[in-house]
Formats: C-alpha cells, structure tokens, sequence
C-alpha cells in the first residue's frame, strides 16, 4: 500500500492536507487508509496536551499507529500517516516498513512560519472528549507543549531516502494531487534489503529444523550408497535429486553441510521458508561437490 507520511509543526494544516488527499485518492477509485494521530490520541484515552507532555504516552501512540500502518501496507491502496511525525527516526521506521512490503512512499512536509502556526493554534476552541469516534484536531495545544513541540522538530529534507520524494506545501499553497499520484504510482519502489526483511516465519525451530532436514539428506545419500547405488539419489517429497560423485565421502558431506548451515544462520534471507531448504541444500551439495 503506497503511504504518505505527512510531517509538520502543530497547527501546521496537516489534518486539512490530509482530508484533500484522502478526497483526491477516493475519487482516483483508490482504498484510502487515513490513520490520524489525533484520533489515536483520542482511542488511547488521553488528553491532547496530558499526552505531548509525556515521552511515555507518546510511544504507546507512535507505537500503536505504525503497528496500524504496517497492517495495512500492500502495493495498491493508499495509507494517509497524519500526525506530527517530528521523528526523523520514526520516519526512517515507516521508510524501511514500505520498502520492506515493496510498495513506494513519500513524505508531505508542511512547512508554515512558527508565529503562523501559533496564530492558527489560537483559533482552535474545542476541547477534549475522551471518545473512541472523536478527533481531537481542534483542540488547542497549549503554549508549553506547542513550543516543545517545535523545538523538537526534526525537518523532513528531500536528500535523505526516507524523506524522499518529499513534497513541500505551505498554508496558502495549493497540493499538487497529481505529481503525488505519480510519485506513489508511477515509480518503482525501492527493492528491499537484508535489514527490512523480515525472518523466517518459523524463526523459534527454523535452524533445529534446517538441521534435521539436512542431515536426513545426507543420510539418504550414504543409504542409497550402502546399496550400491552410485547415480543421482532423489528427494523425499522433492523434485530435485543429489548427484554427489563416489569419491565424495560422508566426512566431505557433512564439511559442506556445516558450511551450508552456516551460511543459512547469517542469510536468513536466503531460506526464508523450510520448503526450499532442500531444493537449495541440494543445489549447494551438486555444485561444491562437482567443481
């Protein structure tokens, strides 16, 4: 699901930037998924403010906020982050998130003036009704946690890759829906790495489990041997068969086999799932043991 992280000062306009996409993106035919910070701050039973004053109660929401985004990426619909999204480390967090599912991402900052942001602040009167369908995005910050708020703020800059594309819009600016939309759908997105893999599904028994598999392999070889049975050995529940010369005995055999195994434990990447196991331990016996 191509995501948009929407970044900014308090006040800075980004619940109303966010509502334009999300109208932009539906009328495009496209599922949207707005996930708002101030809603979250509202489901988490907290007061605005009580809740910017506390790191503690901050992460929960962080937390649970990219929990939902995760859930929901996929390479066709569209996820809206609205939130202040002050972290450049957080960022860097749904960034790796997004390349990981292989879908595209940007970043819309909105950039506004500290004095403007303030006045728009004021002109906020509602308050906070700890409701589960409420949001709380005309509630006013107060002066206290609207100015930890910006001295904290880390800026999204358009060089830094979980950063970009970035797109910058100020109050008075209108949104370039359709350069967004291209961004979004019309690129490639990045090919995941190692780091934003996720392991293997059955990481708690994966190595105990790739080790027995292996060793029957093995065992299966040296039983067909013990036969007279010298030609290419098949398989269990597999289409691929080992073709080990004679010459080639079990000590050689298991050298290959630890080598394999420890190849596997630092590319989890490689075998993520048990059922290619064989097909590629045997790949690995064929081509060392016939060079």
């Amino acid at each position: 699901m191509p995501m948009i992280v929407i970044s900014g000062f308090p006040a800075s306009g980004k619940t109303t930037r966010a509502k334009q996409l999300l109208e932009y993106f539906t009328d495009k035919g496209k599922k949207v998924n707005l996930i708002s910070e101030n809603v979250s701050i509202a489901n988490a039973g907290f007061p605005k403010n009580e809740y910017f004053a506390d790191s503690q109660k901050e992460k929960q929401v962080r937390s649970d906020i990219k929990s939902e985004a995760l859930r929901m990426l996929n390479k066709e619909d569209v996820v809206i982050v609205d939130a202040g999204n002050y972290i450049k480390g957080y960022r860097y967090e749904l960034f790796c998130a997004t390349k990981a599912a292989r879908s595209t991402q940007c970043t819309l900052f909105c950039g506004i003036q500290e004095a403007r942001a303030w006045e728009f602040n004021q002109q906020r009167t509602g308050a906070d009704v700890l409701d589960d369908r409420v949001d709380n995005s005309n509630v006013p910050y107060t002066r206290e946690i609207f100015d930890a708020l910006c001295m904290r703020y880390e800026e999204p800059h358009g060089n830094c890759r979980w950063d970009s594309p970035l797109f910058v819009v100020f109050p008075d600016d209108a949104l370039n829906l359709e350069t967004i939309y291209g961004a979004l759908y019309e690129s490639k997105p990045l090919p995941p790495n190692q780091s934003t893999q996720n392991p293997p599904l059955s990481a708690t028994n994966y190595l105990f489990e790739l080790d027995k598999l292996t060793q029957q392999i093995i065992a299966d070889v040296l039983a067909a041997r013990k036969i007279g049975n010298t030609g290419p050995v098949p398989v269990k529940d597999s289409q691929v068969k080992v073709e080990v010369p004679a010459a080639v005995n079990a000590i050689q055999m298991n050298r290959l086999r630890r080598q394999f195994l420890n190849y596997s434990k630092l590319h989890h990447a490689t075998t993520s799932t048990l059922d290619k196991v064989p097909q590629l331990f045997v790949q690995f016996l064929n081509s060392n043991c016939n060079e």
